[in-house]
């Protein structure tokens, strides 16, 4: 068990950065001296002191001498892009290999990769999971040499179930069906309430997975106006299920994935009840929302969810251990059609991986390392808002998630971000242009930054130099 002032520091830190970013706490404001926090917060001077000392290091707070503590001066702020407009029809769908070349590059020692979503092993507790898998291969080791059979390890599924209450949802442990990924259980999803042919709604732009997705299924893409901060257009999505035959809604409503953007919590209940009314599923993806900051925005649409019309998927490859690969599905009406679907495809998952991630997940530090991961990616996130600030052309737009690692930017029209690409490319960098983020070839002028990877003096000159490079493709055109 973790120490209980360690946990202390973190919450204070924590609560003190969330003030800090929404403006709570203004830029500059002298904040309260440790004597008087301490005595606030009924807590010893040393534990103030490394909250302190964990908001200095995220550059969220300054100490000046004989002045005492600041809030530090916010990074320069670009505008927002513009909310989305894509054609009102739906498209097949056709993405091409330069998907899995950007994601074959996040791993190739010689690059700096900006291009995936996918988080460095430097951001979580090593140690911690090599323990847990340990006890597991230890404990469990007869399961090596035997088939796993059914819908989950039995421990994992109830660690599930109570991780789920953290977003506001009361699921049964039954209903939780593991999966190799979270993207396998969004996929069993739409094979079960879809088929070929069926139009499938989702956020634009969307991740490029989901197309890909799509693609491999048969099913047309009809994307729908999604705004930077607040995320899907409800009046639009109604229009769409009002003209057109939609099957099922796939989205991300907390940290959407490549903008960010975290959907208010009355729009969440407005998206449950419109989907009820027209019999639609949602096929929901919670695989960010232990990164976002906003506590209410963690909650998840399913909540709200009283016709049985949500289909909750998630994994912990963002949070807890990428490694172990693991997702889930929590879909009540379907769950016997899900388990057949998933014992045809792919069979069980690997018991002694289970059992490690339901011991990390219901280890008593695991709350504490939510929210030291939020605060050091938060703090890497500033630092880059304040590069691109100062190294990209004039005219770029730019998102500020509450949470996450991605950036989403739109750069002036004429810069092709194909053409920033491969210039990128002969530097060995890499990024991900907007175009993959659609299957309606827009975004020619957007680009998403995955910030998840190492962080370091290479990645902020890489990072500068793609502003650069942008530059001088804008003063060519």
């Amino acid at each position: 068990m973790e120490p209980q002032t360690d946990t202390l520091y973190l919450k204070i830190a924590d609560a003190m950065a969330r003030q800090i970013r929404t403006g709570t706490l203004p830029r500059g404001e002298r904040i309260p001296s440790v004597r008087l926090l301490a005595s606030q917060h009924g807590v010893s001077q040393s534990t103030v002191v490394q909250a302190y000392r964990t908001l200095e290091d995220a550059r969220l707070i300054e100490a000046r001498p004989r002045s005492g503590y600041f809030v530090a001066a916010r990074p320069p702020e670009l505008p927002e892009p513009d909310t989305s407009r894509p054609p009102r029809r739906s498209v097949p769908v056709g993405i091409t290999a330069l998907s899995a070349k950007i994601m074959s590059l996040a791993h190739d020692p010689d690059f700096v990769s900006f291009g995936a979503a996918c988080p460095d092993a430097s951001l979580f507790a090593q140690e911690r999971v090599r323990r847990a898998l340990s006890r597991a291969t230890q404990r469990h080791r007869s399961t090596l040499c035997q088939y796993p059979i059914g819908p989950g390890d039995e421990s994992l599924r109830r660690a599930i179930a109570r991780h789920a209450l953290r977003m506001g949802c009361h699921i049964d442990a039954d209903d939780v069906i593991v999966t190799g990924s979270c993207l396998e259980a969004i996929s069993l999803c739409l094979r079960t309430v879809t088929k070929p042919g069926d139009v499938v709604a989702l956020e634009s732009p969307t991740y490029y997975g989901f197309l890909e997705i799509l693609e491999h299924l048969g099913l047309r893409a009809l994307e729908i106006p999604t705004h930077p901060r607040t995320g899907l257009s409800l009046d639009a999505l109604q229009l769409a299920l009002d003209t057109q035959p939609v099957k099922a809604l796939l989205a991300v409503p907390t940290l959407s994935n490549p903008i960010g953007a975290s959907m208010p919590t009355p729009e969440r209940k407005r998206l449950a009840q419109m989907l009820a009314r027209h019999k639609v599923p949602l096929i929901e993806d919670v695989l960010y929302n232990d990164l976002c900051e906003d506590d209410e925005r963690r909650r998840a649409v399913q909540s709200f969810d009283t016709a049985g019309q949500v289909m909750l998927c998630g994994s912990f490859s963002k949070t807890v251990a990428p490694g172990l690969r693991l997702g889930w599905i929590a879909a009540p009406a379907w769950t016997e059609r899900l388990q057949r679907l998933k014992a045809a495809t792919s069979g069980s998952e690997t018991v002694v991986l289970q059992r490690a991630l339901a011991d990390l997940l219901t280890q008593p530090g695991i709350e504490a390392s939510y929210r030291q991961l939020r605060g050091v990616v938060a703090s890497r996130m500033d630092e880059a808002r304040s590069l691109i600030s100062k190294h990209f052309p004039k005219g770029t737009r730019m998102t500020a998630p509450a949470g996450g690692f991605i950036l989403w930017l739109a750069l002036p029209d004429e810069v092709d971000t194909i053409a920033l690409f491969e210039a990128c490319l002969d530097e060995r960098i890499c990024i991900a242009p907007g175009s993959l983020f659609s299957a309606t070839g827009r975004f020619q002028h957007c680009m998403r930054l995955g910030l998840g990877g190492h962080w370091g003096e290479p990645e902020r000159r890489a990072l500068a130099r793609v502003g650069q490079l942008a530059q001088q493709l804008a003063a060519g055109h």
